[in-house]
């Protein structure tokens, strides 16, 4: 493609001012051609503006997520606050993300002024707009009580806009021509995770520059700048008939109770309720080995540019594997580089440096976190029915998210297990350590017996739609039920009554 045609609207001198239109029109074809979006997806989907904006939008969601994860990591220390209180603010950020088939369902029933996700999409950004700007405007540095309630206010607007977006590219993926499905969605998620490295890297050597009030003054601002314009323009039917709150329910039940969806779906709770990590592994890095903060957030940024390269790989390589294939290729590199932290542990990863060893076991690890996200994100699209894309998304998200709750809580009750305190870990008495990391790496590696409910392939999934289980059905809510109670439950322990679980 010749970048200067790229660049300069046809019928235009090269010194010639763009319009607003042109110049959004430039943006996605310079994304596409960075990207690799095939032209004749683009072509081929209904309302490009729509499909264009949600790169935008995803592009957005990236940033924040990495720009508001860094900021988090350091500026609670500065401000003096005990980890009790880190860990509040972390919890009250995360917690909204609990609450997202309740903003599907919000979306998918009552409509305002007859749009059933744009205005959504813009209370949710507001929010975090609002949020951020408080901060910034904040005479002096915030208290730790009003930076947490800023944080979870940041939180609902942050997951209620997140969820318009995904119910947006859930709408649009379904038009996706046959041979080409995944692309888009592969594509958006190219676009946040890319956003995400980019904002984790900027959030970490900006935080020093600027200081923390600039980066609030531009998280502020970013969704006036960025989505604005596209958001007016953005096509969405207005009025479109809505089913009532009882017919709504009624489809959700119909779907749910298909196999085409609790089988696969138990395979994704399973798997990602399994994906138990160490929780005592930075404290190692810190105690044990005297890795740095500079140290440790490089282990962090390198871990998100692995994860971005595994997303890519997915959309460029993978995309037309079997996804059981995928999941096994994944459990095994796990495998081998979970152990691989036993070899550091040990002492065993001479001549190579300790920090090299990390870097390589945390980055590789996420690059596999990387692969394996995909391919369940593009079979729920397929899951859900039409017209209730909302709540059915946001249900599968939420049952993946609440799964992967679960595995950090239980890994923070493996902590009691064996000695990895900070005083062991100092005075390198480190069997406990290893006991704990392999037994960790066992726990993952389980979710290989479960392969069996994950179809190999799309038309696999098709076939499973003549099977029905009231049962089934039964199930899968009352598994989303219980982690929902869950999550809000743990949640509220983790802000006023935090080490309630007795970790060290």
């Amino acid at each position: 493609m010749d970048r200067n045609k790229v660049l300069r609207p046809r019928g235009s001198s090269r010194s010639a001012a763009f319009s607003t239109r042109e110049y959004l029109h430039c943006f996605v074809l310079c994304a596409r051609y960075y990207f690799y979006l095939p032209r004749d997806t683009i072509l081929n989907l209904k309302c490009c503006l729509g499909t264009n904006f949600c790169f935008i939008l995803y592009a957005l969601v990236g940033l924040y997520q990495g720009m508001s994860g860094g900021i988090m990591n350091v500026y609670p220390m500065q401000l003096g606050a005990t980890e009790a209180q880190q860990t509040t603010i972390k919890a009250l950020r995360a917690l909204p993300a609990s609450f997202k088939i309740l903003y599907g369902f919000l979306s998918d029933s009552y409509p305002l002024f007859g749009y059933r996700r744009k205005i959504y999409m813009a209370i949710g950004w507001s929010l975090c707009t609002l949020s951020m700007g408080l901060l910034f405007v904040c005479p002096g540095d915030p208290s730790i009580p009003f930076l947490s309630l800023m944080y979870l206010l940041f939180g609902f607007g942050f997951w209620f806009a997140d969820v318009m977006a995904d119910t947006l590219v859930a709408e649009k993926a379904k038009l996706e021509p046959e041979g080409t499905q995944g692309t888009l969605q592969s594509t958006c998620y190219a676009y946040r995770f890319f956003f995400l490295m980019l904002g984790v890297i900027a959030s970490t050597f900006l935080f020093e520059v600027v200081g923390p009030r600039n980066l609030f003054c531009f998280m502020a601002l970013c969704p006036v700048l960025i989505i604005l314009v596209p958001w007016i323009w953005l096509k969405e039917e207005r009025n479109v008939p809505v089913s009532s709150v009882k017919a709504q329910c009624v489809e959700i039940w119909s779907t749910v109770s298909n196999r085409s969806v609790f089988q696969p779906m138990a395979f994704v709770y399973l798997y990602n309720a399994l994906q138990v990590g160490n929780a005592a592994w930075t404290q190692f890095l810190s105690s044990t080995l005297e890795f740095s903060t500079e140290q440790i957030n490089g282990i962090l940024i390198a871990a998100e540019v692995l994860l971005f390269a595994g997303v890519i790989s997915y959309k460029q390589i993978m995309r037309n594997w079997s996804w059981r294939l995928v999941y096994v290729m994944c459990i095994g590199l796990n495998l081998v580089f979970s152990m691989g932290q036993v070899l550091l542990i040990l002492g065993l990863n001479k001549p190579i440096p300790d920090f090299a060893f990390a870097v390589g076991d945390e980055a590789v690890l996420d690059f596999i976190s990387g692969v394996q996200f995909l391919p369940t994100t593009i079979m729920m699209v397929h899951l859900c029915p039409k017209g209730s894309e909302g709540v059915s998304y946001a249900m599968f998200t939420t049952m993946n998210n609440v799964a992967l709750t679960l595995s950090s809580n239980m890994s923070t009750l493996l902590l009691g297990i064996w000695d990895v305190s900070k005083e062991a870990l100092e005075e390198d008495r480190l069997g406990g350590m290893v006991k704990l990391t392999v037994l960790t790496t066992c726990i993952q590696t389980a979710g290989v017996f479960f392969l069996p409910l994950l179809p190999e392939f799309r038309s696999d999934l098709e076939k499973l739609k003549t099977g029905r289980s009231d049962f089934g059905g039964a199930v899968f809510l009352g598994i989303i039920g219980f982690t929902l109670v869950w999550a809000v439950i743990e949640g509220f322990l983790n802000i006023f009554f935090p080490g309630w679980s007795g970790e060290s």
